[in-house]
């Protein structure tokens, strides 16, 4: 024998109750914690963290310690150029030269290694 329709309705109603509690509270949550997510993303979007410091102080060097590589070579042709009697290398060698000292004055010294005693 089918149960009517009538008695099958409150129990629906209560089962669809039960269930959107979770769903209002979780939608009631989330309202109430956005603007403290907000602001968080905020903070972490305005300051720079230790390491990404770090990170870019590294790509900083790197980046001077590569072209520092560069004129180094350049120079090298330039004097050997100079040596040849071309006296438009030696100014140019000069010139590269001060660019390399001016360049190394940014750039950290390299770790001194410590002879065995």
């Amino acid at each position: 024998m089918p149960l009517p329709s009538r008695r099958i309705a409150p129990f629906a109603v209560l089962g669809m109750a039960v269930m959107l509690q979770g769903c209002l509270a979780k939608a009631a949550a989330d309202v109430v914690t956005a603007p403290v997510r907000v602001a968080s993303k905020a903070v972490d979007l305005a300051t720079t963290s230790q390491s990404e410091r770090d990170e870019k102080r590294g790509r900083e060097i790197r980046k001077g310690e590569e072209q520092l590589g560069k004129l180094e070579r350049r120079y090298k042709e330039e004097y050997d150029n100079c040596i040849e009697g071309s006296r438009s290398a030696c100014k140019d060698a000069r010139a590269t030269y001060a660019e390399m000292q001016e360049l190394s004055r940014t750039l950290p010294l390299p770790p001194r290694s410590n002879p065995e005693r």
